[in-house]
């Protein structure tokens, strides 16, 4: 069910692999004839069998083989000196060629292990798929980027908090409207973990107070933004946003571990590691694995594995998403004060200077998990993800360091 349901350290599809041996041994022992006495048969189960033990073995070699890994030893500092519970990555090179890593546990009170590329709530991450489907539609003539959102959503948008007959679709996705931050006002966490947030609701919390700015005058983080891109979204595909989301980019690209929660689902369907909460910076950890992440919505609602999110990032980039004009505004980028320094924000995509260049992603911060990675223009993928959200800036930091590494790592 929701709970950890593996402590393997065997990747997913080892696990598959194992599954798929056990099932071959058991319709051959049903199936096969009896050998005459004098007969040596090929028996094919003998060689799958022989095939698993190797790929285990090389998965423990890998681990010791790990332990002056620069990427481990940034996990492993993330969960002795920053104290995170637990914390996983993946990258892939650009040979196609993967590599995994855990460290700390995957459940305070049993101790387990880090599942292997478990699943994570990918929190603002999610922007990104918005964007991506939302420049689908621009790239089908039914959306345009410096319309007015009032053209698509007619009086949603009035009154104080922000005018949508000023505010233009880019706006909306590259947080230049002016929309202030539903997020600033929510309860904490722990209070409404189980409390279901239409879209409506969240932007009724937004509109109760003042807009930020005026429209395309400044840059500044708005959550809100994103809900209304999302029931624009509604609008013009016919079909609630999840939906939508999952046909023109996770089946499209064959995400298998990848979705968006339905309404009142609190769980995570595929092993993961629990993710924690405190009521103040430094408290007392408490399971939160369980929520209802509707309050994310086409802010920050999927969950899915650091490969899938590496998947994701390698399928945008080689432009397997979007059409190159499309693509290329994505890419056009404003600076984005607040952010770490050197960053800066495209249509629901980041541009970051990493220690080898640049690399584009977005990240994601939700109660019980932060990732964060992307590509670089080398084409290397990577993300990482802790299992509660930083305590301290050092130790923000240090999660973006390991990030870093991992993106930048020539091996």
């Amino acid at each position: 069910m929701s709970r950890l349901t593996s402590s393997s350290s065997t990747p997913r599809r080892m696990r598959v692999l194992a599954a798929a041996a056990l099932t071959a041994l058991t319709a051959m022992s049903v199936a096969a004839a009896p050998a005459a006495a004098t007969v040596t048969r090929h028996n094919p189960a003998d060689e799958l069998q022989a095939e698993l033990d190797e790929m285990r073995d090389e998965v423990k070699d890998a681990k010791r083989n790990r332990r002056n890994d620069a990427l481990q030893k940034q996990l492993d500092t993330l969960v002795k000196k920053h104290k995170f519970p637990g914390a996983l990555a993946t990258v892939q090179d650009r040979e196609g060629r993967t590599r995994y890593y855990t460290a700390g546990v995957g459940d305070l009170r049993t101790k387990a292990e880090v599942p292997v590329d478990g699943q994570v709530r990918i929190a603002s991450n999610t922007k990104t798929f918005t964007a991506v489907t939302v420049l689908q539609l621009v790239g089908e003539g039914k959306v345009k980027l410096d319309e007015p959102i009032e053209t698509y959503l007619p009086k949603l948008l009035r009154g104080k908090s922000g005018d949508g007959r000023t505010i233009t679709v880019r706006q909306l996705l590259q947080h230049t409207s002016g929309l202030p931050n539903y997020t600033r006002w929510m309860p904490n966490i722990l209070d409404v973990r189980n409390k279901y947030s239409s879209p409506r609701d969240l932007l009724k919390t937004a509109f109760a107070h003042k807009a930020s700015f005026k429209p395309g005058k400044k840059w500044e983080y708005s959550n809100t933004g994103y809900i209304v891109l999302g029931l624009l979204i509604e609008k013009i595909d016919g079909k609630p946003v999840g939906d939508a989301i999952t046909d023109r980019v996770i089946k499209r690209i064959g995400l298998r571990d990848t979705y968006w929660p339905a309404k009142r689902v609190k769980t995570i369907r595929e092993p993961h590691p629990k993710g924690y909460a405190s009521r103040k910076p430094g408290g007392k950890l408490i399971d939160i694995t369980h929520l209802d992440p509707s309050w994310g919505g086409a802010a920050g609602q999927l969950i899915a594995t650091p490969s899938d999110l590496n998947r994701f990032w390698l399928a945008l980039m080689d432009g397997k998403l979007l059409r190159p004009a499309q693509l290329k505004a994505m890419k056009k980028t404003v600076k984005a004060p607040g952010m770490p320094a050197g960053w800066e924000y495209g249509l629901g995509l980041m541009k970051m200077p990493v220690s080898c260049g640049t690399a584009w992603g977005h990240g994601g911060d939700i109660d019980g998990y932060e990732t964060r990675g992307g590509v670089t223009d080398k084409g290397q993928a990577a993300t990482v993800a802790v299992t509660t959200l930083p305590a301290t800036e050092p130790a923000a930091m240090s999660v973006i360091k390991a990030a870093d590494t991992a993106l930048c790592a020539k091996k």
